[in-house]
């Protein structure tokens, strides 16, 4: 039976380190990573993660995955947290009925990517990096020289595209969150 939440909060802890990937480094590499999980459910490199649920009971699919181990349960009961062992299910985690809290920790152990992954990585990262035609801000630009003139216009949101605009959000796509 699956699960019924009628309430759910997520926690996610940031990785001890993004896996690294060629051509990509420092600040860029962080926002790249972050920009990516954002837009996917699955986690490279491992994180604690915390949920805190009601359920109907039954069993449930986290929203993250993979998930390395459920490192605490807790059950809402006579008005305190109480120790709880939380079991697998073929497609999930088997939840009791009521509030619960769930310590895991998420994501992979090897920082070995897919290539597919590492790709999208590499192509938000030459998006990112790559000098606008167009001044910051601008929706359009416009220069003439003597009989000579220019005129490029481009959506000021490309930027908060970039996952799309990139090219990324297509080798994601069996990553992506349901």
């Amino acid at each position: 039976m699956k699960a019924e939440l009628s309430e759910l909060t997520q926690f996610e802890a940031s990785p001890a380190e993004y896996p690294p990937v060629e051509g990509v480094t420092g600040d860029l590499l962080a926002t790249c990573w972050q920009r990516i999980e954002h837009f996917i459910a699955r986690r490279f490199g491992s994180r604690a993660v915390v949920w805190t649920l009601t359920s109907e009971g039954g069993e449930w699919r986290p929203p993250l995955g993979p998930i390395i181990a459920v490192t605490e349960a807790f059950r809402w009961c006579d008005g305190d947290w109480q120790p709880y062992t939380i079991t697998r299910g073929p497609f999930g985690l088997l939840l009791p009925p009521g509030h619960v809290q769930i310590d895991a920790s998420v994501g992979t152990v090897s920082l070995q990517l897919p290539s597919s992954v590492e790709s999208a990585v590499q192509r938000l990262a030459a998006y990112l990096e790559s000098e606008s035609a167009v001044p910051a801000g601008a929706r359009s630009y416009r220069a003439n020289v003597g009989q000579l003139s220019e005129s490029i216009s481009a959506d000021p949101a490309h930027m908060a595209k970039a996952i799309h605009n990139s090219g990324a959000a297509d080798l994601l796509r069996k990553y992506r969150r349901a």
